[in-house]
């Protein structure tokens, strides 16, 4: 006879496993900016380097749906439903440069990669 602490148990353990292989969704990936220097660009010299600490908000047509924040490299991981996304500095306070929008599709289950580049209007 199976007791109904074991069939609980064994219960809770499939509902978390399943749970646990549901896929996510989302956006991860780099952002840099460049260029980093005036003049032409040099051989053997980086003309872009990581966007480190910037706060980002990413938007769908509901409005804002999440902000994040890239690392130290510029590297960021966001879990968004899917759906169409336009993806911005969240405090640009003028000057020259570009830092956004990107436009991104998240599909159900997977995670975006993208690769993206500010231009800092540095010539």
């Amino acid at each position: 006879m199976i007791s109904t602490p074991s069939i609980l148990s064994c219960f809770l353990l499939v509902a978390a496993t399943l749970s646990a292989s549901e896929p996510e969704s989302g956006i991860e990936g780099v952002i840099t900016a460049g260029p980093v220097h005036g003049g032409p660009t040099r051989i053997g010299v980086p003309d872009s380097r990581p966007l480190a600490n910037a706060a980002f908000i990413a938007q769908n047509e509901k409005g804002t749906a999440t902000s994040f924040t890239t690392d130290d490299q510029g590297r960021f991981r966001v879990s968004l439903e899917p759906g169409h996304y336009t993806v911005s500095l969240k405090e640009k306070k003028g000057g020259i440069g570009h830092y956004g929008p990107f436009e991104v599709d998240v599909v159900d289950g997977q995670m975006t990669k993208v690769g993206w580049r500010c231009d800092t209007g540095m010539r």
